[in-house]
């Protein structure tokens, strides 16, 4: 078994919450996106009906969201027997600084019949038992430019290429202190990832998200999630990529974030 860091990437303060140096983010001295993707999720989970399925999650990063105490608000939209649709803020000395929608809904028996998708692939499974590094946050293996090789850990140089791209991930701790993270939370998380994923090319990462919009049809299962790179388009600074995600019994969902240039900074590692 992996051993999980003493800390936590949030810690409960009053009715908001103090990010640890866990959270610090490679685009400078902030919370990661993904971390910030979490927090947004969580909440969306725990005022929604228990009852309904998360099924997307969209996640505005409007500012750099500094390393300083966080509040969450959220507000139901609409609340029906099928769906809820959910807003949540997170604001930082009673600013604005990224937001939410959440989709639940209500699950049934599957349609009959089979319906047409493309042919996807993840690379090999992660080791179900790793040695992690004293401090570790999240164990990253990244896959590209030899897709029987996997980045050394936190490496993404596997990404710097024009050929497919793909990632498996697992959060070592959890998000919040003192309890655990749920499988949405984790997935709202590995959400940010494709963002770098897709937008990595052969001169390394020059595009930060302004968003990212995970979809599920079902939760994942286990501590591990994937993201297989499907598509990247990009035109005068602006760029939209999209990948699948998967956990280890199959494909759950996708992710797409949406990015602008931002030439200059090239991170070769994951955090």
């Amino acid at each position: 078994m992996t051993t999980p860091p003493a800390q936590a990437y949030f810690v409960p303060d009053g009715a908001g919450f103090v990010p640890t140096a866990m959270a610090k983010g490679p685009w400078g001295s902030s919370i990661s996106g993904n971390f910030v993707g979490g927090m947004l999720g969580r909440a969306a989970e725990r005022a929604a009906d228990p009852q309904l399925h998360p099924a997307r999650l969209t996640v505005d990063l409007l500012r750099p969201v500094a390393m300083a105490p966080i509040i969450l608000r959220t507000n139901v939209v609409r609340q029906g027997r099928r769906l809820a649709l959910l807003d949540v803020a997170l604001l930082q000395d009673d600013v604005l600084v990224a937001r939410a929608s959440a989709l639940f809904l209500r699950g049934g028996e599957r349609p009959p019949g089979d319906v047409w998708t493309g042919p996807l692939a993840t690379p090999p499974l992660p080791p179900e038992t790793v040695e992690a590094p004293a401090g570790t946050s999240m164990l990253v293996w990244a896959y590209g430019r030899d897709p029987a090789a996997a980045g050394r850990s936190f490496d993404l140089t596997q990404w710097q290429h024009d050929g497919p791209k793909s990632v498996w991930l697992r959060d070592l701790g959890p998000l919040v202190e003192g309890e655990p993270t749920t499988p949405f939370v984790r997935a709202a998380m590995a959400g940010d990832v494709a963002s770098s994923l897709t937008h990595y090319g052969t001169d390394g990462l020059h595009y930060i998200n302004a968003d990212y919009t995970l979809t599920l049809s079902r939760l994942p299962r286990g501590s591990d999630v994937c993201l297989v790179a499907l598509s990247h388009a990009g035109h005068a600074g602006v760029g939209t990529g999209t990948a699948a995600m998967f956990d280890r019994e199959g494909l759950i969902g996708s992710a797409t974030a949406t990015a602008l240039a931002n030439p200059g900074f090239t991170p070769r590692t994951a955090g």
